[in-house]
């Protein structure tokens, strides 16, 4: 926004009266003793502005450039660097020091410069405030700060400097508002705020600047809305506005300044419709940026007036009808248009409209993704201008084949078709684009091979190929395109061997992804070349042969996928080197011997995933193998030691026979005195607690179920009498309390069993039996229960759990009162980790327990929280067991009476008199992921009339996914006291500073992240069980899509 400054004065000349320059002759003669001292010759014009300079140059810390060399005493302060004097009066009139890389501070003594008509200081990294003595330069024409890290607020002592014509203050740390004081500066032509922390609203009498030809004040904080005083602005040429808070519509006067030609105001709340006319009213215009905001309605046809127009920028946004191609086309200066996410659709279902483009000779950007043109693909498109450079047409309802003259594109450095339904092969010719950089295929039906020409494309640094049907092998051609830094051919039906040229691109840093695939062969040990990638995911193939050694040279990786494939041998002790990573999934291969001790040194690993392979000997217990919640090596049943809470055996130790003899006895002998003494104790409780029974008092619990006991009083003093203070939530069998253990002070939730209710009895009984068997992170753990009477006489049931500090998921998705709702807000990557905690917790239950378990009433409110937000599933009340049978597939039994869960939840098979099975856990958990994203109950008054949340987020599947995800799921919040449609309304404008920031790439992968998940709900709440996903796969799958977003956030993948 800001540009270097001459020296020149604009051509003003400073007159000096016969009264001032007597003033000046009395001070040059006041300090005799001083000028003595000096080298003869040399006399100084006004010693108050030398000594002002020298001031300023203590200020400077740092002067890489060593321009402060020349501002000594051996030459006039009129000729130091960047010091410009006037001729006859020897005062400073110009400072420009700009683009020296000086580092410091400005000195209140600046304001001795009184003479001073310009200062140019751009481009440095000066700090600290701006000094209120800048008000004293009354002389002051034109300042430029711009650039630097000056902090604090704008001094309201500038508008003492009536003269100035320009100021620049951009790409500072300003805060507060615009000063009021500013409304003097009528002079003002230029003024440049822009990407400071600016707060309020734009003051109105702005619009008293006549002269202004130019207004920034874009990225800042600004809100409110745009004042309709900025249209008596008669002179103004150049209005950014983009990237604030600001709302309401844009006044129809401002629509009128014919003399306006850079108009933008994208990245902001502003709604309404766009004039009919303006291209009419505003024939100058040359750049006209509205993206990110809500308006509506339709393009203006009269854009065509506007002749000169260069730039046209109206994404993310909600226009609708047609885009008027046959007006636009007639742009013949046009060099970038981009109308991405909108509903624009496209007239009789054809995209022939394209064909009128051809005409903008000049357009290098044609951005139309996201929207609903639908039709095949024309083949006119290789007729769009030669200067072509980015071409988006990613997620429409496009159909056909990508023409085979594409190649004619010679200038395009990105292609974006990803999330259409385009199919066929792809054309040879796509090896001319020797410019491309970025190619994104994903998510169509592409099928045949991976054409070879592709690797022609040397510029290549991004290449999306995944979900398509890809087959064949991986052309070994790939490896000529030596700059790639991203390479997906996942989920396609590749086949053959991973040619050695393939992972000898050194150039991969971010991602090389060849998962779900049908790869054989080892691992090439030329893998050692990526020596800088992050992440490598070759999972779900059948690659073979040993874990090459090799691999330990890619220190840089922090992501290792290799899990469901048919390695062997044992882990290489060179991966010893890898201690970047963080994640680590070799299960399901035939990995065999000890594990090795390095894996518990490496510092940053969180997850690591062993399981199902032929692992043997004593697990290691540092590092991450004290961490049970990251770690996974079941299946591997010779593995012994470690944690007392993995279960595994103790590992043997080989001793002599004597020894072991020896041994024996000292065990027996103690262990039946103990077992002795433990009969006779039993004995004794029980005849006591018959005993009051019989007097009809309160009685101990026994130990039930193995677990510590715990009396019905100790239950009774840890509640507070089971205080109705100190409720957590009630269910149909009972309620829960928070009470304090008054054995080691725990805070715990007891639950208490309404034994009244009919069915609570068993509900206990079934919910003891399913809590004894299993043992999970993500399952809610119990600590003990109570069987007893109370003081009545009556019986009394109660299990007693960890208490969870966050509540349950419900109440973060539903809060209650307006208090809740701003304090509670889940972000999409706390929605995925409970999700994927959720699953996991299901997926142990149906394939991890000697028993397959059904939970049969997963639902938001027995989903918990605890104090790291880590999600644990309750409430076993409805628990099935299916015990096995002869076809161990079926997985399932038949009801024995009535429906099993809650309302909204229940699969639809069940309600028809079907059997219970794991399919019926997986259909609520595709419901409860649903309303997580949405934030809509099944239950919702939306949902009437036969429509479900199933079929409300099909309806809106692919295109309008964004339109029906809930708000605060998008963005962390800033701040609590904002209300929550301020809030809301600030969420998807932030979320767009993705596109603005340079990479639509980044928009499109968190919108298909979201469509991935959304994807998933469905699959899981199909109405046909068998159309449903099992839980493994749904587990892998959302740990796939929750790195997708995590790798977008930082600018990982593309």
């Amino acid at each position: 926004m800001e540009h270097s400054r001459t020296s020149t004065p604009h051509g003003m000349r400073i007159l000096f009266t016969f009264l001032h320059g007597f003033i000046l002759l009395g001070m040059s003669m006041s300090t005799p003793l001083e000028s003595a001292t000096l080298p003869s010759g040399i006399t100084f014009g006004n010693e108050s502005d030398r000594l002002a300079l020298l001031e300023l140059k203590k200020r400077i810390t740092q002067d890489p450039l060593h321009v402060m060399s020349s501002w000594n005493d051996s030459i006039h302060f009129c000729s130091w660097v960047g010091v410009t004097c006037n001729n006859s009066t020897k005062r400073v009139v110009i400072l420009n020091l700009s683009f020296q890389k000086l580092v410091g501070s400005l000195p209140p003594s600046i304001g001795n410069l009184t003479h001073l008509t310009e200062i140019n200081l751009m481009n440095n990294n000066f700090s600290g405030e701006i000094p209120q003595e800048m008000g004293c330069l009354r002389s002051l024409q034109y300042l430029s700060l711009s650039r630097n890290s000056f902090g604090g607020k704008i001094p309201t002592n500038i508008s003492h400097c009536t003269q100035l014509r320009e100021l620049r203050l951009t790409l500072n740390e300003l805060i507060g508002s615009i000063p009021n004081q500013l409304s003097s500066l009528l002079n003002l032509n230029y003024l440049s705020l822009y990407a400071n922390n600016l707060t309020g609203a734009i003051p109105g009498w702005i619009g008293n600047f006549s002269s202004l030809h130019e207004l920034y004040l874009g990225r800042n904080n600004f809100h409110g809305s745009i004042p309709n005083e900025l249209g008596r602005l008669t002179a103004l040429q150049n209005i950014s506005l983009t990237g604030n808070n600001l709302s309401g519509k844009v006044p129809s006067s401002i629509y009128n300044i014919s003399s306006i030609y850079v108009f933008s105001v994208a990245v902001n709340q502003l709604h309404g419709e766009l004039p009919p006319n303006l291209g009419i009213n505003l024939p100058n215009l040359e750049e006209l940026y509205g993206g990110a905001n809500k308006f509506t309605g339709t393009i203006p046809a009269s854009l065509s007036n506007s002749s000169r127009l260069r730039r046209l920028d109206f994404s993310e946004n909600g226009l609708t009808g047609t885009l008027p191609a046959e007006n636009l086309g007639s742009l013949q200066s046009l060099v970038w248009m981009t109308f991405g996410s909108n509903r624009l659709t496209s007239e009789s279902g054809n995209l022939n409209f394209l064909s009128f483009l051809a005409n903008c000779t000049s357009l290098e950007v044609l951005g139309l993704h996201t929207n609903l043109f639908q039709g095949e693909l024309p083949r006119s498109i290789t007729n769009l201008s030669s200067q072509l450079k980015y071409l988006y047409l990613g997620r429409n309802l496009i159909h056909g084949r990508i023409p085979d003259d594409i190649g004619k594109l010679e200038n395009l450095s990105l292609f974006g078709v990803e999330q259409n339904n385009l199919s066929g092969t792809i054309p040879n010719g796509i090896g001319k684009l020797q410019k491309l950089a970025e190619l994104n295929l994903n998510s169509n039906n592409f099928s045949g091979p991976i054409p070879s020409s592709l690797g022609n494309l040397t510029s290549l640094t991004k290449l999306f190929m995944f979900n398509n049907r890809f087959g064949g092998s991986i052309p070994q051609s790939l490896g000529n395109c030596q700059s790639l830094l991203v390479l997906d051919l996942s989920n396609n039906n590749l086949t053959g061997i991973i040619p050695r040229e393939l992972v000898g691109i050194s150039s991969l840093s971010l991602y090389l992804g060849l998962f779900n695939n049908f790869l054989t062969g080892p691992l090439p040990f030329q893998v050692s070349d990526l020596v800088n990638l992050v992440e490598l995911d070759v999972s779900g193939n059948k690659l073979s042969g040993e874990i090459p050694t090799t691999l330990g040279r890619c220190i840089m990786l922090r992501w290792l996928h290799l899990e469901r494939n048919n390695f062997e041998g044992t882990i290489p002790q060179s991966l010893e080197s890898l201690r970047s990573l963080e994640e680590i999934d070799i299960s399901h291969n035939n990995l065999s011997g000890q594990i090795p001790e390095f894996l518990g040194k490496f510092t940053l690993l969180t997850h690591l995933n062993l399981s199902h392979n032929d692992f043997e000997g004593e697990l290691p217990t540092e590092g991450i193998f004290s961490n049970a919640s990251g770690l996974s090596i079941i299946g591997n049943n010779r593995l012994c030691g470690g944690l007392p809470k993995l279960r595994l055996h103790a590992c043997s130790i080989k001793k002599s026979h004597s020894s072991q003899r020896l041994l024996a006895l000292k065990v027996v002998i103690p262990v039946a005195c103990a077992l002795a003494f433990i009969i006779a104790l039993s004995c004794f409780i029980v005849a006591r607690s018959k005993l009051k029974k019989s007097r009809g008092g309160p009685v101990a619990s026994h130990s039930y179920e193995g677990w510590k006991s715990i009396s019905y009083l100790e239950l009774v003093q840890s509640t507070d009498g089971f205080s109705v203070d100190n409720p957590i939530g009630s269910g149909s069998f009972g309620s829960v309390y928070k009470g304090v253990l008054p054995t080691d002070g725990r805070v715990a939730a007891v639950k208490v069993f309404n034994l009244q209710q009919k069915g609570a009895l068993k509900s206990f009984i079934d919910e003891c039996k399913a809590l004894r068997s299993i043992r999970h992170r993500n399952l809610l753990k119990i600590i003990t229960a109570c069987s007893s009477i109370d003081t009545q006489g009556n019986d009394f049931k109660s299990l007693v759990f960890e208490f969870m500090e966050n509540g349950s998921l419900d109440s973060w998705l539903h809060p209650r009162d307006d208090k809740q709702s701003q304090s509670k807000r889940l972000n999409l990557i706390q929605r995925l980790n409970i999700a994927i905690d959720v699953a996991s917790a299901l997926d142990y239950l149906h394939n991890r327990c000697e028993t397959t378990i059904v939970h049969c009433d997963l639902k938001p409110s027995n989903v918990l929280l605890g104090e790291d937000m880590v999600a644990h599933v309750g409430d076993f009340g409805l628990t099935r067991f299916l015990l096995e049978a002869s076809d161990s597939s079926s997985q399932s039994q038949t009801i024995s009476a009535g429906l099993k869960g809650s309302i909204g939840y229940i699969p639809p098979e069940y309600g028809m008199g079907g059997q219970v099975s794991i399919l019926g856990d997986i259909y609520s958990f595709g419901i409860l992921l649903l309303e997580m994203l949405t934030g809509k109950r099944p239950t919702d008054d939306l949902f009437t009339e036969g429509l479900s949340i199933h079929q409300f987020t099909a309806m809106a599947m692919p295109d309008h996914a964004m339109d029906i995800i809930d708000p605060s799921s998008l963005i962390e919040r800033d701040d609590a006291d904002v209300d929550d449609e301020t809030y809301n309304k600030d969420i998807r404008a932030r979320i767009i500073t993705i596109y603005q920031e340079g990479s639509p790439i980044r928009q499109t992968r968190l919108e298909e992240c979201l469509v991935s998940v959304m994807q998933i709900g469905l699959s899981c709440s199909a109405r046909s069980p068998s159309e449903r996903m099992r839980m493994d796969v749904i587990v892998n799958k959302m740990k796939a899509a929750r790195d997708s977003f995590l790798n977008l956030a930082i600018g990982r993948k593309g």
